[in-house]
This record gives structure tokens, sequence and C-alpha cells, in this order.
């Protein structure tokens, strides 16, 4: 290929030809069996941001949805305290999940001070464990937020000594945080966008209508653009071997 060739409509498109079509576009079909969905965020709000339409989607089809928060982000509200900020966004997150229909589960590491050590990744190991994930959603690793960077690896060694999981990266504030993100699976986010909506705008001590506004609105309509639908939300798949595939349930 001449390398003037490789433009991003060119990546697209052979993205999509490499990655079984991911239906874009329609609704999902019933499951024939529930799937266990776990996705693991630094903060509460990055999950809702990052793949909240997913998550939504897998919820109204009938799977078991868990968010792993790593912190309650407890820096997250400029004059609180480290516990009265907790409080806050515990709240915020357990009100998003029940818009979401997902379950959620608090790892205890602290905002802006979070850990990767042996015992972390035990921990984490022995929680998603427990509940025998399908499908594992994270960060992507190469993030400006070091919370995000440990979530995501954490899952990642994790998912290492499971083995059985998919395992998806989602994109957050991508090009201020996310970077080098480039997709090889999509979901249609369409029907549910105004259900993201809600989720995200629960965090309303991190304006999540200015994270939208600012951020996602942005990227949902770009990464729907790429795949000809007028929102998605874009996902690296990162198979043990060989090529990407499409999202399972989706």
């Amino acid at each position: 290929m001449n390398p003037h060739d490789l433009t991003r409509r060119a990546f697209v498109g052979r993205s999509l030809a490499a990655v079984p079509a991911l239906a874009v576009a329609g609704p999902m079909s019933p499951p024939a069996a529930p799937l266990r969905v776990i996705c693991v965020g630094g903060h509460p709000d990055d999950p809702e941001s990052g793949c909240g339409g997913a998550l939504v989607r897998y919820a109204a089809a009938g799977h078991e949805v868990t968010i792993v928060y790593l912190t309650r982000g407890e820096r997250g509200i400029d004059g609180k305290s480290l516990d009265e900020a907790a409080r806050i966004r515990t709240a915020e997150a357990e009100s998003a999940c029940r818009i979401i229909g997902a379950k959620p589960v608090f790892f205890g590491q602290i905002d802006g001070a979070t850990e990767l050590t042996q015992a972390h990744v035990a921990a984490m190991s022995q929680l998603l464990a427990a509940r025998s994930p399908d499908i594992l959603l994270a960060h992507w690793p190469v993030d400006t937020h070091m919370d995000h960077q440990v979530a995501s690896i954490l899952t990642i060694r994790a998912w290492m000594r499971l083995r059985t999981p998919a395992l998806y990266f989602f994109e957050v504030n991508s090009g201020s945080q996310t970077e080098g993100f480039l997709p090889n699976t999509y979901v249609d986010i369409t029907p549910v966008v105004e259900q993201k909506k809600r989720a995200l705008f629960a965090h309303t001590s991190q304006d999540g209508q200015g994270i939208w506004r600012e951020h996602h609105e942005i990227m949902a309509a770009w990464r729907g653009r790429e795949v000809g639908v007028q929102t998605a939300e874009g996902f690296v798949h990162h198979p043990r071997g060989g090529r990407g595939s499409a999202m399972p349930g989706q």
C-alpha cells in the first residue's frame, strides 16, 4: 500500500472489514444466556462517560452489568474533605448505576493516590474471578490520568490471570486524557444516548453536562460518523490471539 493511501477512512474501512460487524445499526437480539459484564473505571463518571451507552444496552438486553469504581473520587470536589467528597460522589455513582441498570462496586483505593502493587493485583483478580465475567471493559492504558492507568493495568493483570473474559478498552476525554486510541469495535448508542446522558448528568458535582457537551457529545458523533450511525462508542478489543471481534451480545 502507498503510505499516502493510509487515510482515516481507509483505516476504518479495513478495521470494520477485519472485525465482524458489531450490529452498529439495529437492536440487540435477546440473549441466549445472560452475559456477565464488568466495567472497571478510575472514578465515578468515567464508566458512564466512556462506555455508558454499551452498558445501558447490555442491561436493557437482560445481561448482568457491574461497574467497579477504583476510587470514590475523593479529590474531585474543591473545598470538600476526602470523606465529604467520597459520600457525595458515591451517591452520584449509585444514582448513575440505577439509571444504567448496573450494580456499583467500590474497590477502595483513594483518588489521586492509587497504587499498582501485587496486593492490589491479587485483590482485583479475586474480585473479578468471584464474578466470573464474560466481558471486561477497562480504561485504555495510555492516558494522562494516573488513576486511569492504574485502573487499566489492574484490570489487564486480572484478565491475564482469569484468561476467559473478552477484554475491551474504552476512551474518556480523548485528546486531553485518552491518547492514541484507534477503535476496532463500535457500539451504536443512538437508541440509548439519552439514558447515557442521564447517567452522566447524575454526577452533578463533576458537571456531567459539561463533560458531555465539551467532550463526549463530540466523540459520540465522531465515532458514529466512522461507522455510519448517529452516535457510537468506540472500543479497542484486545484478543488473546488473532484479530479483534464483535462485542458479544451487541
